[in-house]
């Protein structure tokens, strides 16, 4: 199902995402785009991060780096 329409990002590109660790909307926005044209899908977006734990979550906290690995889903795409 799409998320965002504006970009075509579906629930399970945000998932995977948020997976590899984008923990805010902001953060999906940066991997995907998702939530920046019309905006009407980040209400969605902070749905589906609050679904469950972030996987790096406590590497946020501490403010360190936490989507390094988003390059490499993009050179495999």
């Amino acid at each position: 199902m799409y998320v965002c329409s504006c970009f075509g990002v579906t629930e399970a590109q945000v998932q995977q995402h948020a997976d590899d660790g984008a923990c805010t909307p902001r953060q999906i926005a940066s991997a995907c785009k998702a939530g920046t044209d019309c905006g009407s899908c980040v209400r969605r977006i902070q749905a589906i991060l609050g679904r469950g734990a972030c996987s790096r979550r406590e590497t946020a906290d501490q403010g360190r780096p936490v989507l390094a690995g988003l390059a490499d889903l993009d050179e495999a795409a």
